[in-house]
């Protein structure tokens, strides 16, 4: 079990559902501002020296920057990433993903504090925000792509509802596009875009075994579950429950549960009879 399943374990139930619903709502939102009321723009920037000087909000607000400032474009990167980003929280689970999406926000966070200590310390000044950039959500949602295609990357999508196109080819165009924007792009377009591949890398490393989540492996686990549904509810609605004591995992939700190879049947044991309890024959 790596950091990510104990994580799940203590913090699973304040994860956020349908987590990329909010986020392409805040797109939304921002495209109304950016249209309606643009001198808001100034106020909603992710600029550390204002944030240190006591405007808080802008650690969140500048999720609200749409990626897309064109409404075709707009529409068609909420149709896709709501697409991409419930399907993978569905393969993820809830938790998972919501550590996916916070955690790439929270690298560009530092990262742009860092970019902006770094002018400081180096020239003495606070650095303005034109002379690196305006930090938006481009590379957050690029890199819900890049997850979406290391997991599915034999799926075909329509691109523009036209093309089909495999997710693995679009997955190295956009590669691509990340690095031609790093070379030309200015010092906060490139904090961003390394943040957001740092994200994936470090994600799918922790993760060491990306196939578990693949389609053939959440297939076979959605079988075993509907076999063994009718076996598994107990009391109160829980899942399991440990043959010896009969705890289950309401009474501690730290109990691990695990079945005996060695036993006769299907008897699930806590972690603390597990490897102490009587076979049965």
């Amino acid at each position: 079990m790596n950091w990510l399943d104990k994580l799940e374990r203590k913090l699973g139930r304040f994860a956020i559902p349908n987590l990329t619903v909010y986020l392409l709502a805040a797109y939304v939102i921002g495209f109304g501002i950016v249209y309606l009321m643009p001198e808001m723009i100034s106020y909603i920037t992710l600029e550390p020296a204002l944030i240190l000087r006591g405007q808080v909000w802008r650690i969140v607000s500048w999720v609200l920057i749409p990626p897309a400032t064109n409404l075709i474009s707009l529409v068609f990167l909420v149709l896709l990433y709501f697409s991409l980003g419930t399907a993978l929280e569905r393969t993820w689970g809830t938790f998972r993903y919501n550590v996916y999406i916070f955690s790439g926000l929270l690298f560009t966070v530092i990262a742009v504090f860092l970019l902006y200590g770094f002018y400081y310390f180096r020239y003495g000044v606070e650095v303005p925000l034109y002379m690196v950039g305006m930090v938006g959500t481009n590379y957050i949602t690029m890199s819900i792509f890049l997850a979406f295609a290391a997991i599915y990357p034999d799926m075909e999508v329509m691109l523009y509802f036209i093309l089909p196109i495999k997710m693995k080819w679009m997955a190295l165009v956009y590669a691509a596009m990340a690095a031609y924007y790093f070379i030309r792009g200015g010092a906060g377009e490139r904090v961003a875009i390394a943040a957001s591949l740092l994200n994936f890398v470090i994600f799918f490393l922790s993760s060491r075994n990306v196939r578990r989540f693949g389609p053939k492996e959440q297939a076979r686990k959605a079988r075993f579950r509907r076999q063994s549904a009718p076996h598994m509810k107990y009391t109160n609605g829980a899942k399991h429950r440990c043959a010896v004591c009969g705890r289950t995992e309401l009474d501690d939700p730290c109990l691990e549960f695990r079945y005996c190879s060695k036993c006769a049947g299907n008897y699930e044991y806590c972690q603390d009879h597990l490897f102490t309890h009587e076979h049965v024959k």
